[in-house]
C-alpha cells in the first residue's frame, strides 16, 4: 500500500486548506487503483499544474476588473495612486497577483502614477517581496515605514488602498497581514476608498463574521531580534511578546471585495456585503 503525508495550512488562509485538501482527496482516490508510485506523483503533477494555470487566470482577472472598477470610482481620467499591504504578487501567487495584480492591470493601463508599499513589519513582506516585485517589473513605486501611512494619506498622495485577503468570512469581515486593520481605519478617517482583492476561493461562507476566524500567532523572535528574527536580538530579555501573524477587518470599512468573478459592492444602506448572493449569480 502506498501512503502519503501531507502538511496541514496554516490556519487562517482557507484557500491553502483548500487546494491542500483538493490534492490530499485526489492522491487518495488514485492510490486506490494505482499499480505504483509513479502514476500517482504523475496525477498529482498534473492537478497541480492545473491549478498553476488556473490560478494566474483567476489573478489577471482579479486585476482586470479591479484595475476598471477603481477608474470608475477614482475617475479614469486621473493618475491613481495606491497603497498596498504585505506581499499579494506573483512571489505569494502562481505568478501576477490580487492586491498587487490590480496594481499591474493599472500601470499596464497607463493610469498608475504610483505604488506604495509600506515595509510590513515584524518579517517585512512589503520591503522584501512587494518592492521587489515593483522595481522587477519597472513600476513606478515609494517604500513606506508601516507607521507612515496615516500621514501618506493626510498629505494626500494616495487615492485608495487595496490589499489581499487570507480568509473573507460570509459578511465580509476580512482577515489579513497584520497592520491592515490600522490601514483600514486610516482610510475611513480620511474618505479614502478600501479595497480587498482575493479569489473567490480565499471566501469562507461557512463563518457567519470576521469573530470566528483563527488567528494565528508567530514566533517572539519576529519581535524580539533584528531581520524578522533572523537577526541579532534588539529588544529587553525578558519582555513578553504578541504577534498576530493576522487581524480581521470589519465589512463596514470595506469598500468593495474584488474577485475573479467581478466585484462585491455593498448591498444595502448598512453596509453589508451579500456574498452568499453574488456567489450564486456568479455561478
Amino acid at each position: 500500500m502506498i501512503y502519503f503525508n501531507f502538511f496541514v495550512s496554516r490556519p487562517t488562509a482557507v484557500n491553502l486548506s483548500d487546494a491542500a485538501t483538493k490534492l490530499q482527496n485526489l492522491v487518495s482516490r488514485t492510490a486506490e487503483t494505482a499499480k505504483d508510485a509513479k502514476s500517482i506523483f504523475q496525477v498529482f503533477i498534473e492537478a497541480a499544474e492545473a491549478m498553476l494555470v488556473d490560478d494566474v487566470a483567476d489573478n489577471k482577472a482579479i486585476g482586470s476588473h479591479g484595475a476598471e472598477f477603481l477608474q470608475r470610482q477614482l475617475g479614469s481620467s486621473r493618475n491613481i495612486s495606491v497603497l498596498t499591504h504585505c506581499n499579494t504578487g506573483s512571489l505569494a501567487t502562481a505568478g501576477y497577483g490580487t492586491a498587487l495584480g490590480v496594481i499591474r492591470a493599472l500601470h499596464s493601463g497607463g493610469v498608475l502614477e504610483k505604488a506604495f508599499c509600506t515595509e510590513t513589519r515584524p518579517f517585512n513582506q512589503g520591503s522584501r517581496l512587494t518592492a521587489f516585485e515593483l522595481v522587477h517589473d519597472k513600476i513606478p513605486a515609494t517604500l513606506i515605514a508601516d507607521s507612515a501611512a496615516a500621514a501618506l494619506m493626510n498629505n494626500g498622495q494616495v487615492q485608495a488602498v487595496i490589499v489581499g485577503a487570507d480568509r473573507i468570512a460570509a459578511n465580509g469581515d476580512t482577515a489579513n497581514k497584520i497592520g491592515t486593520y490600522n490601514l483600514s481605519i486610516s482610510a475611513k478617517h480620511h474618505g479614502m476608498q478600501f479595497y480587498v482583492a482575493a479569489p473567490v476561493t480565499s471566501i469562507d461562507l461557512s463563518l457567519p463574521s470576521g469573530k470566528q476566524i483563527v488567528i494565528e500567532e508567530r514566533s517572539p523572535k519576529e519581535l524580539l531580534n533584528s531581520e524578522g528574527g533572523l537577526g541579532k536580538q534588539v529588544a529587553a530579555s525578558g519582555i513578553s511578546v504578541w504577534n498576530p501573524a493576522f487581524d480581521v477587518t470589519p465589512a463596514n470599512l470595506i469598500t468593495a471585495i474584488i474577485t475573479e468573478k467581478g466585484v462585491i459592492t455593498k448591498s444595502d444602506p448598512n453596509g453589508s456585503f451579500d456574498i452568499k448572493g453574488f456567489i450564486e449569480c456568479a455561478k
